[in-house]
């Protein structure tokens, strides 16, 4: 009876890498979750990032652990220090038997306004030396409103694979069938906490059932929300009216070069028929020393498509808080009746 050949751990591990499951949800423990909102909330509205460390199994990202990133400064010399910062304070962890496995990045925003080409180059960068990755999102301005504004985001395969190669040309993304929406994909959050940490938290629960989340729900003032979703969605309309200007300008020039070719084939092909009835050789129809045949750059749909999903973006928060503002004001109306 053959028996099987044996495996090394290294083609085991290379084979189980391969076949690797989706990443289905994020687990992440209860104090990283109070840590991340303590210090995106202390320095709102200016914006923070952190680092987040874990575990990768299967398809369940564990979040055990995380540390802040000091404030990024323009100068070389601090942006050293902050890469040094990281090194050491992962070598600590490692010392004290902490995880110190990186999953990932979290950073606080401004009503949603993450959508940016920064978020997708740091993405980039991650999947360099990390298989699997996700960015945390904070908004404190959203929760303010009594909704915990949590969110796991990593990006597409599809469109890692467009932007590796730099192709965000129409011919491209309709090949792929990408849009807009197909940029990030969210993952759904899990918060876990050990039993001794329930059953703390059982303890301190109070006998009222009601929350200062539950007041929160309760305000009736929702302007300054509102204001402040209506601006960006105003500035992101412009700045799409902006990249709109800029396809038209391609288009307009596209069909000016197509005019100017066929003018130069119709010339060509007459001075041909001359050549032809003289008994001379006939010259290439094409001529690519010609500046008039050199393609044109076609413009990037990048931007387009991240101003699309901040568009979106503002546009569902609005929804969102216009209707919940009209439920509190009937409800409200009911009340004094």
């Amino acid at each position: 009876m053959a028996t099987a050949p044996s495996r090394s751990f290294l083609q085991v591990a290379a084979t189980e890498e391969a076949v690797a499951p989706p990443l289905r949800v994020v687990q992440i423990e209860g104090l990283v979750v109070l840590k991340i909102i303590k210090h995106c909330t202390e320095f709102s509205p200016a914006l923070v990032t952190g680092q987040l460390l874990g575990l990768d199994v299967g398809s369940v990202l564990e979040v055990t652990n995380c540390f802040p990133f000091p404030m990024r400064e323009e100068d070389e010399e601090i942006e050293a220090d902050g890469a040094n910062y990281q090194l050491e304070m992962m070598r600590c962890l490692r010392e004290v038997n902490v995880d110190n496995n990186t999953v990932g990045w979290y950073q606080s925003t401004l009503l949603g306004s993450f959508q940016t080409v920064e978020l997708i180059e740091t993405f980039m960068n991650y999947q360099e030396n990390i298989r699997r990755c996700v960015c945390i999102i904070y908004d404190p301005s959203k929760s303010n409103q009594g909704v915990l504004a949590l969110k796991a985001l990593k990006l597409s395969d599809s469109f890692m694979e467009l932007y590796r190669n730099n192709d965000f040309n129409g011919e491209k993304l309709r090949e792929k069938n990408l849009t807009w929406v197909d940029i990030f994909e969210e993952i759904p959050i899990k918060v876990s906490n050990s039993a001794l940490v329930s059953a703390f938290m059982t303890e301190l629960e109070p006998d009222s059932p009601v929350t200062q989340s539950d007041y929160d729900r309760l305000q009736l003032s929702t302007n300054p929300f509102m204001e402040r979703n209506m601006e960006f969605l105003i500035e992101c309309m412009d700045d799409l009216s902006m990249e709109q200007q800029k396809f038209q300008f391609y288009y307009r020039n596209l069909s000016r070069q197509q005019a100017q070719q066929q003018t130069w084939l119709q010339k060509r092909r007459s001075e041909n028929m001359a050549r032809k009835a003289a008994g001379e050789e006939a010259l290439p129809e094409e001529d690519p020393s010609n500046p008039i045949f050199k393609p044109l750059p076609e413009p990037s749909r990048l931007d387009s498509f991240l101003i699309t999903n901040q568009v979106s973006n503002y546009c569902n928060q609005i929804n969102s808080v216009a209707g919940q503002s009209f439920s509190r004001l009937y409800l409200m109306k009911a009340l004094h009746e």
